[in-house]
């Protein structure tokens, strides 16, 4: 009888990432993913956003009113119950503008409502998240690059997000870069931090935004700038898989940036 050696299969985790995303948006996944070690798993849900087409559309600023009704009940919180109904070990939130028009404590409110429906599942966002990342690099003064398609007044919101989280933003600003996803490329996101971030002298910078190609320019970014550079899908992800238990697999991930060498304080994360 000879010896059956079985094939990998997917079944063999140590962690299980659950992530709700707008409808017609594959970056938050698709950037877990290629950030993920061989043994963690990224798990997707999808809430419609109005403010999003077929193909991944939208309009160069995008309205607020969506991003409101994205996180209104009952459609994020039928989303967030479906991925607990899975053997997940947390759920994240990829949508970084939906806790800069709720602020610090209407994004609290929020965690405590999706609580009720995650089955005791920890439970993060992309903004708390980032908090919690400023935190364990002890920066202090921080920079935000915010997405082409936020406008002016979404930007000063993520601004005031973080000042109530007590943190010093001392350069916030849409980046200037085309307002679509497809064209926004690593090389002109990289050109554009070190020209117009850099110089502000940030303890940390914040490329914020799901939707916006990201994780591929953090080692090389942090090593001409001289700073940590967190992307929101990098951070995301790294609280996501510290609450999953996730921590050893968290330290084999080297090529992404220093965030993924220190960990979150405990209790950072909702349950």
């Amino acid at each position: 009888m000879t010896q059956f050696q079985a094939r990998e299969d997917g079944w063999g985790a140590v962690a299980r990432v659950g992530v709700v995303v707008p409808h017609a948006d594959v970056g938050p996944e698709s950037e877990l993913q290629a950030m993920a070690p061989r043994d963690v798993f990224i798990h997707g849900s999808r809430v419609h956003f109005g403010a999003m087409r077929p193909g991944g559309e939208m309009d160069p600023k995008i309205p607020h009113d969506p991003v409101r009704a994205f996180i209104d009940p009952p459609f994020i919180d039928d989303a967030v119950e479906l991925l607990a109904a899975s053997p997940l070990d947390s759920i994240a939130l990829g949508f970084t503008s939906s806790s800069y028009v709720l602020g610090a404590d209407g994004e609290q409110k929020l965690f405590e409502r999706l609580a009720e429906r995650t089955r005791g599942i920890p439970l993060t966002g992309t903004a708390h998240a980032a908090a919690a990342g400023f935190r364990a690099l002890g920066a202090e003064r921080i920079a935000l690059v915010n997405p082409p398609w936020f406008d002016d007044e979404l930007s000063a919101l993520g601004a005031s997000y973080f000042g109530e989280r007590g943190f010093d933003v001392v350069h916030h600003a849409p980046c200037g870069l085309p307002s679509n996803q497809k064209l926004i490329t690593p090389e002109a996101l990289v050109k554009w931090i070190e020209s117009d971030v850099a110089p502000h002298r940030p303890d940390a910078v914040l490329v914020a935004g799901n939707g916006i190609r990201a994780v591929g320019t953090i080692a090389g970014l942090e090593e001409t700038v001289g700073f940590p550079v967190l992307t929101a899908n990098q951070v995301l992800f790294w609280h996501a898989l510290h609450a999953a238990g996730g921590s050893g697999a968290a330290a084999r991930i080297t090529d992404y940036g220093a965030l993924f060498q220190v960990v979150p304080e405990a209790g950072s994360v909702a349950r």
